[in-house]
């Protein structure tokens, strides 16, 4: 069986201020079967060519946003990309079936660390608790959601043995989709 065609829309707005996403990303172009796509190197004035985004999603089998958590969400791009991209007819909705049974990763880097995302921690709800939209996105589109890949403290991040293990681990979820 041939290696899964897996699409990783990486969503960064400032690149240069992240060592973590730069590695992340870096290590998932280097995986046979991956499409590293650069959203804001490839749309800087935020014009989305919907037919070619929705191309490339056919033409993959497992799709991955890779951004920061932002504001418990994704930068501006990738939510723009949702909006235009994920549209009913394609995605979901009568006829909408052109992602049914691909795979959807949510792999993300935080700024705080994992206990920040407890209950009882600073932001007061769990990482699987605050992408349930991205989830439930997966789900209306017919997308199989896999377990988060997750960086968590990658502001503060310096070691460079634990970067290059994420950095292999974030490898390793991709070639297993």
């Amino acid at each position: 069986m041939p290696a899964a065609r897996v699409l990783v829309l990486f969503a960064h707005p400032a690149l240069q201020k992240s060592r973590v996403n730069r590695r992340l990303a870096a290590a998932a172009a280097a995986v046979p079967g991956v499409t590293l796509h650069d959203l804001y190197e490839t749309y800087p004035d935020f014009h989305l060519d919907v037919a070619r985004e929705q191309a490339l999603l056919v033409a993959h089998d497992a799709v991955v946003f890779q951004h920061p958590f932002y504001w418990y969400s994704s930068p501006a791009l990738l939510k723009e990309w949702q909006d235009l991209v994920l549209e009913p007819g394609f995605a979901y909705g009568p006829g909408g079936d052109r992602l049914r049974g691909k795979r959807f990763l949510s792999a993300i880097t935080t700024g705080g660390g994992a206990a920040a995302y407890t209950h009882g921690g600073h932001n007061r709800f769990t990482i699987g608790e605050l992408l349930a939209p991205f989830e439930q996105t997966a789900h209306l589109c017919g997308m199989v959601w896999q377990e988060p890949f997750v960086v968590h403290g990658a502001t503060r991040l310096e070691d460079e043995t634990e970067l290059s293990r994420h950095a292999a681990a974030y490898a390793a979820r991709l070639a297993a989709l």
